[in-house]
């Protein structure tokens, strides 16, 4: 049975999460940016006796990706992501500096996540979905058995992801909400990549993008 954590981080207010089951756990978009928000990440890690074993990025713009260098060097490791993404998460150095924001770069990314294919942590799955629009190479992470996907910046409360920085885009995103995300079922749980977790229902019957 797999937990879910949120940790609100950075000042683009963005979320990371811990996905754990047993002693072992999945970090999803490191967003930490000073000592004191890696201190509040470590606490509870260190709380629940968990030990991280995978780095998953579902995109790579700069506020998902602030803590990849803490975790590599918290951890030992380094970060998943899809190949389309690679460009983002090079440039996120860049990003920084026009931001003006402290930023470490991140190591070496180690693995390609593959749409299709799922993630795995102990007997637990999570199945990894291509959801371009927001960012080139976005993914998702749905639990067909606990009824949740985490969607990134692709599918917020009442709102989607933008699709005016580079490699975004509007009716791919669009699609990728259609056809990907809303045939997951009504029931099933969104945590977003900025504000408070939805459902698919939800999405479909309120949010004004979508109708």
């Amino acid at each position: 049975m797999l937990s879910v954590a949120k940790f609100t981080f950075n000042p683009f207010q963005e979320n990371t999460y811990v996905v754990h089951n047993g002693s072992q756990a999945i970090l999803i978009d490191p967003g930490c940016w000073n000592a004191s928000e890696e201190h509040e990440l470590e606490q509870y890690l260190a709380d629940n006796a968990l030990t991280p074993v995978q780095l998953v990025l579902t995109h790579a713009h700069i506020d998902h990706v602030m803590g990849c260098a803490w975790a590599h060097q918290r951890f030992g490791l380094a970060p998943a992501l899809h190949p389309a993404d690679r460009v983002l998460y090079d440039g996120a150095p860049n990003v920084a500096r026009m931001y003006g924001l402290p930023y470490e770069p991140g190591p070496e990314p180690a693995t390609e996540l593959v749409p299709g294919t799922d993630l795995t942590l102990g007997a637990d799955r999570l199945r990894i979905l291509f959801v371009p629009g927001h960012a080139p190479g976005h993914i998702a992470l749905n639990s067909e058995v606990q009824r949740f996907v985490i969607a990134g910046d692709v599918l917020f409360m009442n709102s989607i992801g933008r699709t005016d920085l580079p490699g975004g885009d509007l009716d791919t995103l669009l699609a990728s909400i259609r056809n990907e995300l809303f045939p997951l079922g009504d029931d099933v749980k969104v945590y977003s990549g900025h504000g408070p977790e939805t459902t698919i229902g939800h999405e479909k019957r309120s949010n004004p993008f979508l109708r």
